[in-house]
């Protein structure tokens, strides 16, 4: 009779570990060195049965930070109203952001049309990641005309919120008109910040969001990770 592996035997334990919740979605496995003297085995051996766990989409290896318990991914719903916390939050997940970049500069010809601005008018720019669970789970740049915003950057660092920062310059509501979602894959850049292998695929978003009047108040692109987050799309 032929014997198992023992790669597969490795990797029939630590499936069986998260299924039984030892380890949650979100957690960081042992190391190889770790799993290796547990089981008595090589490195090779480890990493062989950690690439099966992989292949099951039961884990994810983060480029220098280890391999992580995949959770399932959250829908994320888009309609005429998207908010990221309060969708996050619906579904369960405790949602955070930090903060790449946030500059004012010249608009470029997209982000002039966009907005109803000329080009070169200034704009805010805001870069972030998105996460659920303290998991990278999007890229988020949004981009406001500065003239009618003078006060929007320091909102945005206060209240951390694009909807909560929007309502200290009076803007009570905004909603969506339209969005374009599009498959793309991560490049290096991208894959660093969101802890995934350069090629990923990603879905991109680009939006345009009016007030109650109608005038346009933000332009923006998100690249969602392909497999934590689910688009729904809402009538």
């Amino acid at each position: 009779m032929a014997k198992t592996p023992i790669w597969k035997s490795i990797s029939t334990a630590l499936s069986g570990e998260i299924a039984a919740g030892h380890y949650r979605a979100g957690d960081k496995l042992p190391t190889e060195s770790q799993l290796a003297a547990r089981f008595s085995v090589n490195r090779h051996t480890v990493r062989r049965a950690l690439q099966a766990l992989q292949e099951q989409g039961l884990t994810q290896s983060r480029r220098g930070a280890g391999v992580f318990v995949m959770a399932e991914p959250t829908d994320y719903p888009i309609g005429r109203r998207v908010r990221f916390h309060q969708s996050l939050q619906a579904a369960g997940r405790m949602a955070t952001k930090k903060v790449l970049n946030l500059q004012t500069r010249p608009s470029d010809q997209a982000e002039a049309e966009a907005l109803g601005l000329v080009k070169g008018d200034s704009v805010h720019v805001y870069e972030g990641v998105s996460m659920a669970d303290h998991v990278p789970v999007a890229l988020a740049r949004a981009v406001f005309p500065a003239m009618r915003f003078p006060t929007l950057p320091e909102n945005l660092v206060n209240f951390g919120s694009i909807t909560e920062a929007l309502a200290a310059e009076g803007v009570a509501d905004y909603t969506r008109t339209s969005t374009r979602i599009t498959a793309v894959i991560a490049d290096a850049t991208q894959a660093s910040q969101l802890n995934i292998t350069e090629g990923a695929p990603l879905l991109r978003t680009k939006a345009i969001s009016v007030d109650d009047q109608g005038h346009t108040v933000e332009y923006g692109h998100t690249w969602f990770v392909g497999d934590r987050m689910t688009l729904v799309v809402e009538g």
